[in-house]
């Protein structure tokens, strides 16, 4: 989205139609200046590299790690940079919208917490990054590996000297307009919700205002359709940087399928691949405790350290439901009827109180 921003003439606007989220240029307002070409995460990738070091850990603070999806390393990296004096942008979720803010202080930096299974905003930050850089201010930016790429080409070498950036490991992201079509089956929508949580640790599910949607305990149809896939926007099949070799200085993700004890998998355990010399410092300078992990474990439980996720089959005939007006759960159910036994059968359990939540 570094492509709207940067327009001299306003011409570029991103067009959601629920399967798809891409830039449409107005060719009556456009003037040729490839400007948008030249920042692009698609036509243009900054340079990849290969981890260099590899580590799983977690914040030092066990309140920092207890309220985090994972080990909660990206909060105390974030914590680091404000403590020092220098911003940190990422995303929150806000007046209905997942976009992306600037924190300079502790309580700022906690918006950023949690996981966001859905697309988000940059649009504003890219120029109020620059701006920070130009007063020669060390910036971090954490943000999906896309987002890094078109800050980097926003930015531009010479200013990029004092941007540190962090990307996270991503499977694809669903449209926010399709989040709202399941939860308007609950008498829900983004606009009017204060507050969005999608995990708690290793337990998917979508809480709206603090409360789960679904029984809790269970995963919702959304979870159950993002986790297998079906609902990324088309670009995120076909993303150039779902890679071992990364764009940013360091990526966070979770350590699946590690061998630390059943304990430590509990409270959560962050991934963390450190690609640069600014990914060391960046490391070096955070309260976190790291361990040493098993880079090739690390890539098979982390497909997107290799490639992109996988288009269902059945993922055409599934927004052609949708587009349609059928009932997102329903549809689910239909194109995935395992997954949505499997947590009909728990959530009966569950109710039956047989099974703890």
């Amino acid at each position: 989205m570094a492509c709207v921003e940067i327009c001299p003439k306003e011409a570029i606007m991103i067009k959601d139609t629920l399967s798809s989220y891409n830039a449409v240029i107005d060719e009556n307002k456009c003037v040729n200046c490839n400007a948008c070409h030249k920042v692009c995460q698609q036509n243009h990738t900054p340079e990849q590299k290969e981890p260099v070091k590899w580590y799983q850990g977690w914040a030092s603070d066990i309140k920092i790690r207890g309220n985090c999806s994972s080990g909660g390393v990206a909060t105390a990296v974030s914590l680091a940079f404000v403590k020092s004096g220098a911003p940190v942008y990422s995303c929150c979720f806000e007046n209905g919208e997942f976009r992306f803010k600037k924190a300079v202080t502790e309580d700022e930096v906690k918006q950023f917490t949690g996981s966001k299974y859905v697309k988000s905003n940059p649009i504003g930050c890219y120029k109020e990054i620059r701006d920070d850089l130009k007063k020669d201010n060390r910036v971090l930016f954490i943000g999906l590996p896309c987002q890094v790429a078109a800050l980097k080409n926003y930015v531009g070498d010479k200013l990029g000297i004092n941007l540190y950036t962090a990307d996270l490991i991503c499977h694809g992201t669903p449209s926010p307009k399709l989040l709202d079509v399941f939860l308007k089956q609950y008498n829900k929508n983004l606009k009017s919700s204060g507050s969005m949580i999608f995990r708690i640790k290793a337990k998917m599910q979508i809480q709206v205002d603090c409360k789960s949607i679904v029984t809790k305990g269970v995963s919702d149809r959304y979870t159950i359709a993002f986790l297998n896939g079906l609902t990324y926007t088309e670009n995120c099949y076909d993303c150039r940087y779902a890679d071992k070799k990364r764009v940013s200085d360091i990526t966070l993700g979770d350590s699946w399928g590690s061998e630390l004890s059943l304990e430590d998998k509990k409270d959560g355990i962050s991934l963390v691949l450190c690609q640069t010399e600014k990914g060391l410092e960046i490391l070096e300078n955070a309260d976190v405790e790291l361990r040493d992990v098993n880079l090739e474990i690390a890539v098979s439980n982390n497909q997107q350290l290799d490639h992109p996720s996988r288009m269902p089959e059945c993922r055409s005939a599934f927004f052609h439901s949708i587009k349609a007006g059928k009932n997102f759960n329903r549809e689910v159910k239909r194109y995935f009827p395992k997954p949505c036994f499997k947590q009909d059968v728990k959530e009966l359990l569950i109710r039956m109180r047989i099974k703890k939540a």
